[in-house]
């Protein structure tokens, strides 16, 4: 007879398809199936940090996870009434300051620079140049890269605690 074993349940949105592959790849990393910990990761399919949380209130309308986190860009509309909206209802804002782009450039330790389309540019060939794709994540942003990283990096510190490391 199977034994069953209660799990915590986690939602983790993405603001778009790149945040959606890397949450994907990072949920390979720590949380595998029989782990005690139940990921659930979605892509709220950009447009900025207002939308992002308002469609992830939308997804936790009718569920009940234990946790819920939102991984967004903060160059887009960010605002404390975003923030504020967040924490009423409980969702953990992962803040991508200013964009994923320039944060996963971070964790490799490299400097980012320029707007959003020339951060774009720097990044594809750390990822093959296919952001979308979670299995190019792990050649580059490694479990020592995000442990290193996490130290420097509050979303990423963030993300890796609600995953239990």
């Amino acid at each position: 007879m199977a034994i069953w074993k209660a799990q915590r349940t986690l939602l983790i949105v993405g603001e778009g398809y790149h945040e959606e592959a890397f949450l994907s790849y990072v949920k390979k990393l720590y949380a595998p199936r029989g782990c005690g910990l139940s990921v659930t990761i979605k892509n709220a399919r950009g447009k900025g940090a207002q939308r992002v949380i308002e469609w992830t209130i939308r997804q936790i309308a009718n569920t009940d996870y234990d946790m819920v986190a939102a991984l967004l860009d903060t160059d887009t509309d960010w605002s404390e009434a975003i923030a504020k909206r967040a924490k009423i209802k409980k969702i953990q804002v992962l803040k991508s300051e200013p964009c994923f782009e320039a944060l996963m450039l971070r964790l490799l330790d490299i400097n980012p620079v320029g707007d959003a389309r020339a951060l774009k540019k720097q990044f594809a060939p750390f990822v093959n140049h296919d952001a979308t794709q979670c299995d190019h994540y792990k050649i580059h942003f490694t479990e020592a890269c995000l442990q290193t990283g996490r130290t420097n990096e509050a979303a990423i510190d963030a993300l890796l605690k609600l995953m239990g490391v």
